[in-house]
Protein backbone atom coordinates (compact mmCIF):
# COMPACT_ATOMS: atom_id res chain seq x y z
CA UNK A 1 0.00 0.00 0.00
CA UNK A 2 0.76 3.47 -0.77
CA UNK A 3 -0.23 7.21 -0.21
CA UNK A 4 -3.65 7.31 -2.28
CA UNK A 5 -4.44 3.39 -1.37
CA UNK A 6 -8.01 3.07 -0.71
CA UNK A 7 -9.14 1.49 2.75
CA UNK A 8 -13.26 0.26 2.95
CA UNK A 9 -14.09 0.55 6.14
CA UNK A 10 -17.35 -2.61 6.97
CA UNK A 11 -18.77 -4.45 9.55
CA UNK A 12 -19.43 -8.06 9.15
CA UNK A 13 -20.15 -8.74 12.30
CA UNK A 14 -21.95 -6.43 15.36
CA UNK A 15 -23.13 -2.79 14.49
CA UNK A 16 -20.76 0.34 15.36
CA UNK A 17 -20.28 4.22 14.62
CA UNK A 18 -18.05 6.14 12.76
CA UNK A 19 -16.80 7.86 16.21
CA UNK A 20 -16.13 4.35 17.69
CA UNK A 21 -13.92 3.38 14.50
CA UNK A 22 -12.13 7.11 14.55
CA UNK A 23 -8.89 5.40 15.83
CA UNK A 24 -8.29 3.08 12.83
CA UNK A 25 -9.69 5.88 10.40
CA UNK A 26 -7.49 8.87 11.52
CA UNK A 27 -4.44 6.30 11.16
CA UNK A 28 -4.48 5.36 7.65
CA UNK A 29 -5.63 8.77 7.06
CA UNK A 30 -2.23 9.86 8.57
CA UNK A 31 -0.57 6.80 6.16
CA UNK A 32 -2.28 8.86 3.70
CA UNK A 33 -5.18 6.67 2.54
CA UNK A 34 -8.60 7.52 0.90
CA UNK A 35 -10.98 6.08 3.51
CA UNK A 36 -14.50 4.80 2.80
CA UNK A 37 -17.22 3.19 4.70
CA UNK A 38 -20.08 0.97 4.09
CA UNK A 39 -23.68 1.25 4.79
CA UNK A 40 -22.76 -1.74 7.93
CA UNK A 41 -20.74 1.51 9.57
CA UNK A 42 -22.80 4.59 8.19
CA UNK A 43 -26.64 3.19 8.52
CA UNK A 44 -27.02 1.06 11.58
CA UNK A 45 -30.27 -0.86 11.41
CA UNK A 46 -31.29 -1.26 15.04
CA UNK A 47 -33.73 -4.10 14.23
CA UNK A 48 -30.96 -6.56 13.29
CA UNK A 49 -29.86 -6.02 17.22
CA UNK A 50 -26.26 -7.67 17.63
CA UNK A 51 -25.64 -7.66 13.77
CA UNK A 52 -24.56 -4.15 11.82
CA UNK A 53 -27.14 -5.75 9.22
CA UNK A 54 -28.60 -8.63 7.75
CA UNK A 55 -26.57 -11.68 6.59
CA UNK A 56 -27.55 -10.83 3.06
CA UNK A 57 -26.25 -6.95 3.16
CA UNK A 58 -23.03 -7.81 4.84
CA UNK A 59 -22.03 -10.33 2.99
CA UNK A 60 -23.29 -8.43 -0.16
CA UNK A 61 -21.16 -5.13 1.24
CA UNK A 62 -18.47 -7.47 1.69
CA UNK A 63 -18.01 -8.69 -1.49
CA UNK A 64 -18.88 -5.29 -3.10
CA UNK A 65 -15.54 -3.98 -1.70
CA UNK A 66 -13.46 -7.23 -3.29
CA UNK A 67 -15.56 -6.92 -6.20
CA UNK A 68 -14.49 -2.81 -6.65
CA UNK A 69 -11.00 -2.65 -8.44
CA UNK A 70 -10.15 1.27 -6.15
CA UNK A 71 -10.16 -0.94 -2.84
CA UNK A 72 -6.83 -1.80 -1.98
CA UNK A 73 -7.98 -2.74 1.64
CA UNK A 74 -10.43 -4.19 3.12
CA UNK A 75 -10.63 -3.28 7.38
CA UNK A 76 -13.03 -4.35 9.50
CA UNK A 77 -15.02 -2.03 12.14
CA UNK A 78 -15.01 -4.53 14.39
CA UNK A 79 -15.85 -7.66 16.21
CA UNK A 80 -18.27 -8.93 18.11
CA UNK A 81 -20.60 -11.69 16.39
CA UNK A 82 -22.00 -12.60 13.39
CA UNK A 83 -19.38 -13.45 11.01
CA UNK A 84 -19.50 -17.17 10.49
CA UNK A 85 -23.61 -16.37 9.68
CA UNK A 86 -22.30 -14.86 6.31
CA UNK A 87 -19.61 -17.61 5.23
CA UNK A 88 -21.92 -19.35 3.43
CA UNK A 89 -22.84 -16.25 1.25
CA UNK A 90 -19.61 -15.60 -0.08
CA UNK A 91 -17.83 -16.15 -3.17
CA UNK A 92 -14.86 -17.52 -2.93
CA UNK A 93 -13.21 -18.17 -6.29
CA UNK A 94 -14.55 -14.03 -6.64
CA UNK A 95 -12.17 -13.46 -3.73
CA UNK A 96 -9.06 -15.25 -4.75
CA UNK A 97 -9.10 -13.38 -8.73
CA UNK A 98 -9.54 -10.11 -6.42
CA UNK A 99 -7.34 -10.35 -3.37
CA UNK A 100 -7.01 -7.35 -1.32
CA UNK A 101 -5.47 -6.41 2.50
CA UNK A 102 -8.09 -8.21 4.41
CA UNK A 103 -7.62 -6.65 8.42
CA UNK A 104 -9.77 -7.77 11.85
CA UNK A 105 -9.64 -10.44 14.67
CA UNK A 106 -11.70 -12.01 17.63
CA UNK A 107 -15.17 -12.91 15.75
CA UNK A 108 -13.23 -11.86 12.56
CA UNK A 109 -11.11 -14.69 12.84
CA UNK A 110 -13.78 -16.97 11.77
CA UNK A 111 -13.72 -14.90 8.74
CA UNK A 112 -9.89 -14.66 7.84
CA UNK A 113 -8.92 -18.36 7.91
CA UNK A 114 -12.23 -19.06 5.73
CA UNK A 115 -11.15 -16.74 2.94
CA UNK A 116 -7.31 -18.41 3.58
CA UNK A 117 -8.73 -21.53 3.40
CA UNK A 118 -11.24 -21.25 0.65
CA UNK A 119 -9.07 -18.69 -1.75
CA UNK A 120 -5.90 -19.38 -0.73
CA UNK A 121 -5.48 -15.42 -0.16
CA UNK A 122 -3.10 -14.20 2.87
CA UNK A 123 -5.46 -12.32 5.31
CA UNK A 124 -3.99 -10.30 8.42
CA UNK A 125 -5.07 -11.06 12.10
CA UNK A 126 -4.51 -7.63 13.40
CA UNK A 127 -6.26 -4.16 14.66
CA UNK A 128 -9.86 -3.43 13.66
CA UNK A 129 -10.63 0.20 13.12
CA UNK A 130 -12.57 0.62 16.92
CA UNK A 131 -9.41 -0.34 18.25
CA UNK A 132 -6.34 1.69 19.40
CA UNK A 133 -3.28 2.22 16.77
CA UNK A 134 -0.68 2.47 18.89
CA UNK A 135 3.16 2.20 18.50
CA UNK A 136 3.97 -1.57 18.31
CA UNK A 137 0.70 -1.93 15.89
CA UNK A 138 1.87 1.41 13.70
CA UNK A 139 5.62 -0.01 13.38
CA UNK A 140 4.72 -3.25 12.28
CA UNK A 141 1.87 -1.93 9.91
CA UNK A 142 4.32 -0.25 7.61
CA UNK A 143 6.68 -2.80 7.85
CA UNK A 144 4.14 -5.40 6.40
CA UNK A 145 1.43 -3.69 4.28
CA UNK A 146 3.14 0.05 3.60
CA UNK A 147 6.41 -1.34 2.90
CA UNK A 148 7.51 -1.65 -0.85
CA UNK A 149 11.03 -2.33 -0.57
CA UNK A 150 12.33 -5.83 -1.02
CA UNK A 151 11.17 -7.48 1.71
CA UNK A 152 13.32 -8.77 4.85
CA UNK A 153 12.47 -11.42 7.18
CA UNK A 154 10.55 -9.44 10.39
CA UNK A 155 11.68 -11.15 14.02
CA UNK A 156 9.60 -10.62 16.19
CA UNK A 157 9.69 -10.72 20.26
CA UNK A 158 8.24 -9.15 23.57
CA UNK A 159 9.12 -8.75 27.42
CA UNK A 160 6.12 -10.73 28.48
CA UNK A 161 6.85 -13.59 26.23
CA UNK A 162 7.71 -16.99 27.49
CA UNK A 163 8.69 -20.82 26.10
CA UNK A 164 6.32 -23.37 26.95
CA UNK A 165 7.88 -25.88 24.82
CA UNK A 166 11.58 -25.27 23.86
CA UNK A 167 12.63 -25.94 19.61
CA UNK A 168 12.13 -24.74 16.29
CA UNK A 169 9.45 -24.84 14.26
CA UNK A 170 8.60 -23.52 10.48
CA UNK A 171 5.03 -23.28 8.65
CA UNK A 172 2.11 -21.13 7.33
CA UNK A 173 0.48 -18.98 10.09
CA UNK A 174 -3.02 -19.90 10.57
CA UNK A 175 -5.69 -19.39 13.77
CA UNK A 176 -6.55 -16.30 16.54
CA UNK A 177 -9.80 -16.63 18.65
CA UNK A 178 -10.04 -20.08 20.40
CA UNK A 179 -13.93 -19.36 20.36
CA UNK A 180 -14.06 -18.88 16.79
CA UNK A 181 -11.49 -21.94 16.31
CA UNK A 182 -13.83 -24.03 18.14
CA UNK A 183 -17.14 -22.70 15.83
CA UNK A 184 -15.06 -24.00 12.79
CA UNK A 185 -14.49 -27.59 13.63
CA UNK A 186 -17.24 -29.96 11.88
CA UNK A 187 -17.80 -27.60 9.07
CA UNK A 188 -16.54 -26.72 5.81
CA UNK A 189 -14.41 -24.08 7.09
CA UNK A 190 -12.56 -26.23 9.59
CA UNK A 191 -9.16 -25.00 10.35
CA UNK A 192 -6.39 -26.34 9.24
CA UNK A 193 -3.50 -26.56 11.39
CA UNK A 194 -1.25 -29.47 9.46
CA UNK A 195 2.24 -28.24 9.63
CA UNK A 196 1.12 -25.15 10.49
CA UNK A 197 2.12 -22.61 13.07
CA UNK A 198 -1.08 -22.43 15.21
CA UNK A 199 -2.04 -18.76 16.87
CA UNK A 200 -4.37 -18.75 19.92
CA UNK A 201 -5.63 -16.21 21.89
CA UNK A 202 -8.67 -15.21 23.82
CA UNK A 203 -10.20 -13.11 25.93
CA UNK A 204 -12.56 -12.87 29.07
CA UNK A 205 -13.18 -16.55 29.87
CA UNK A 206 -12.57 -18.64 32.72
CA UNK A 207 -10.09 -20.91 32.83
CA UNK A 208 -12.09 -24.32 32.70
CA UNK A 209 -13.67 -23.04 29.54
CA UNK A 210 -10.31 -22.27 28.28
CA UNK A 211 -9.42 -25.77 28.79
CA UNK A 212 -12.58 -26.97 27.54
CA UNK A 213 -11.83 -25.38 24.13
CA UNK A 214 -8.24 -26.63 24.17
CA UNK A 215 -9.60 -30.30 24.87
CA UNK A 216 -11.70 -29.84 21.93
CA UNK A 217 -9.17 -29.27 19.96
CA UNK A 218 -7.08 -32.13 21.08
CA UNK A 219 -9.50 -34.37 20.80
CA UNK A 220 -10.14 -33.57 16.84
CA UNK A 221 -6.39 -33.55 16.68
CA UNK A 222 -5.55 -29.68 15.53
CA UNK A 223 -3.00 -29.26 18.30
CA UNK A 224 -1.16 -32.57 17.61
CA UNK A 225 -1.20 -31.80 14.23
CA UNK A 226 0.32 -27.96 14.24
CA UNK A 227 4.26 -27.77 14.01
CA UNK A 228 4.31 -25.46 16.45
CA UNK A 229 1.84 -23.26 18.66
CA UNK A 230 1.94 -19.74 19.83
CA UNK A 231 -0.77 -18.27 22.30
CA UNK A 232 -1.21 -14.19 22.55
CA UNK A 233 -0.98 -11.54 25.65
CA UNK A 234 -3.83 -12.87 28.06
CA UNK A 235 -4.95 -10.35 30.70
CA UNK A 236 -4.82 -11.65 34.43
CA UNK A 237 -2.97 -14.95 33.03
CA UNK A 238 -2.10 -16.11 36.59
CA UNK A 239 -4.88 -15.21 38.36
CA UNK A 240 -6.75 -17.85 40.33
CA UNK A 241 -10.48 -18.45 40.13
CA UNK A 242 -13.37 -19.38 42.00
CA UNK A 243 -14.03 -22.56 41.46
CA UNK A 244 -16.70 -24.89 43.64
CA UNK A 245 -15.29 -26.03 45.98
CA UNK A 246 -12.28 -24.45 46.20
CA UNK A 247 -9.91 -22.61 42.88
CA UNK A 248 -9.58 -23.32 39.81
CA UNK A 249 -5.83 -23.72 37.70
CA UNK A 250 -5.15 -20.29 36.41
CA UNK A 251 -5.04 -19.49 32.60
CA UNK A 252 -1.67 -20.14 32.27
CA UNK A 253 -2.09 -23.43 34.15
CA UNK A 254 -4.39 -24.85 31.61
CA UNK A 255 -2.08 -23.69 28.95
CA UNK A 256 0.70 -25.70 30.35
CA UNK A 257 -1.33 -28.58 30.60
CA UNK A 258 -2.65 -29.13 27.34
CA UNK A 259 0.61 -27.58 25.50
CA UNK A 260 3.55 -28.89 27.11
CA UNK A 261 2.83 -32.50 26.82
CA UNK A 262 2.59 -31.80 22.82
CA UNK A 263 6.15 -31.83 22.71
CA UNK A 264 6.17 -29.10 19.45
CA UNK A 265 7.76 -25.11 19.88
CA UNK A 266 5.25 -23.49 21.96
CA UNK A 267 5.03 -19.82 23.48
CA UNK A 268 2.67 -17.90 25.28
CA UNK A 269 2.43 -13.88 25.81
CA UNK A 270 2.94 -12.44 22.11
CA UNK A 271 0.59 -9.45 22.39
CA UNK A 272 -1.50 -10.40 19.49
CA UNK A 273 -5.55 -10.76 20.09
CA UNK A 274 -7.62 -8.41 22.37
CA UNK A 275 -4.02 -6.50 23.79
CA UNK A 276 -4.10 -2.52 22.79
CA UNK A 277 -0.76 -2.52 21.56
CA UNK A 278 -1.42 -5.68 19.20
CA UNK A 279 0.52 -6.92 16.17
CA UNK A 280 -0.39 -7.53 12.62
CA UNK A 281 0.22 -10.94 11.64
CA UNK A 282 -0.17 -12.07 7.97
CA UNK A 283 -2.25 -15.76 7.85
CA UNK A 284 -1.03 -18.07 5.29
CA UNK A 285 2.66 -16.78 5.08
CA UNK A 286 5.39 -18.58 6.16
CA UNK A 287 6.98 -18.10 9.26
CA UNK A 288 9.63 -19.55 11.86
CA UNK A 289 9.07 -20.19 15.82
CA UNK A 290 11.86 -20.46 17.82
CA UNK A 291 10.66 -20.81 20.91
CA UNK A 292 14.06 -21.29 23.08
CA UNK A 293 14.77 -18.05 21.59
CA UNK A 294 11.14 -16.74 21.95
CA UNK A 295 11.04 -15.23 18.78
CA UNK A 296 8.31 -15.39 15.70
CA UNK A 297 10.27 -14.41 12.20
CA UNK A 298 8.11 -13.69 9.38
CA UNK A 299 9.67 -15.24 6.44
CA UNK A 300 7.55 -13.89 3.34
CA UNK A 301 5.89 -10.57 2.85
CA UNK A 302 2.85 -9.78 4.56
CA UNK A 303 1.54 -8.90 0.60
CA UNK A 304 1.76 -12.28 -0.87
CA UNK A 305 -1.46 -12.15 -2.41
CA UNK A 306 -1.65 -15.94 -3.11
CA UNK A 307 -0.43 -18.79 -0.85
CA UNK A 308 -0.25 -22.65 -1.68
CA UNK A 309 -2.62 -23.08 1.48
Amino acid sequence: MKKGSVVAVTAPASPTNLWEIHNGINFFKKMGCKIISGKSVNERQYKYKYFSASDEERAKEFMGFIQDKSVDCILCARGGYGSMRILPLLDYEVIRQNPKIIIGFSDITILINSILKKSGVVTFHGAVASTYFQQQSVEIIKKLIFNNQKFTPVKITFPTVQTLASGVAEGQLVGGNLTMLISSLGTPYEIDTQGKILLIEEVQEEPYKIDKMLSHLWLAGKLQEAAGIVVGYIKNIDSKRNFFPDYSFTIREVFESRIKPLQIPAIIGLPFGHFDNKLLLPLGVKAELNASLKTLTLLQPGTKSITNY
